[in-house]
């Protein structure tokens, strides 16, 4: 009984190898749709990002004469269940990604886990009550990346629901925020803008992201199994 305890994460992942494959393809997509248009206008410079929505929308009329209740910070929260998927996932001894694939995949998500900083910044302005949830974030963030290695160590069930439900509220809470201020959009820019592929990439990444790790977390739960894995 004991032996085949051992050999049961080896044979996870074996059997989990091409569904785990999906998951940097989520990653991707919901990167680069973070970083392409949400709102789409023929002017480059009425065009917003993802990366800008957190910043635009605390100039919307709706929002400085507080009718337009807004959770700005809820913008951040793509590239959040980014970087804590790949700072939970991207080392798992389950898994098993090449080293190759696990430092490209390590390197890449310090850039997008920036995107939770404000424009303009000083560390003086990110200890201010307008930024500080976002420093303490990307804190967090940097955190558990440089940890990453140790998180592998953990068990593919637990870190495959933690960042499952992680994308789920990222992409639910995004959403929600985005179809709450697009009306007051419309209103400032004096006709509807059409949403842009961003956003819609962004969503569909994280829903792949979603689907992979609750798919992996359940494929590798087990009875019996400790905290930490066995090699």
């Amino acid at each position: 009984m004991r032996l085949g305890r051992v050999g049961a994460p080896a044979r996870v992942a074996h059997r989990s190898g091409g569904l785990g494959w999906l998951l940097p393809l989520g990653w991707a997509m919901a990167a680069v749709g973070y970083y392409g248009p949400w709102i789409a206008h023929d002017t480059a410079a009425l065009t917003l990002s993802g990366v800008d929505m957190g910043e635009f929308v605390k100039f919307l009329p709706g929002v400085l004469d507080g009718s337009l209740y807004v959770v700005r910070q809820l913008y951040y929260f793509a590239p959040l269940a980014v970087v804590l998927s790949v700072a939970l996932l991207a080392g798992s001894r389950q898994l098993r990604y090449p080293w190759p694939a696990r430092l490209a995949i390590w390197i890449l998500a310090w850039p997008v886990s920036l995107q939770l900083l404000p424009p303009a910044w000083s560390l003086a302005s990110l200890a201010t009550a307008e930024f500080r949830l976002q420093a303490i974030a990307l804190g967090a963030c940097w955190i558990l990346l440089a940890a990453f290695w140790l998180l592998g160590r953990l068990p593919l069930w637990l870190t495959g629901l933690l960042s499952a439900a992680l994308s789920v509220a990222a992409g639910v809470l995004s959403c929600w925020q985005f179809l709450l201020t697009k009306p007051a959009i419309d209103q400032v820019y004096g006709q509807p803008p059409a949403v842009g592929w961003g956003f819609i990439l962004c969503l569909a990444g994280l829903a792949v992201m979603v689907v992979t790790e609750a798919a992996l977390a359940l494929q590798a739960r087990r009875p019996g199994g400790g905290l930490w894995t066995s090699r």
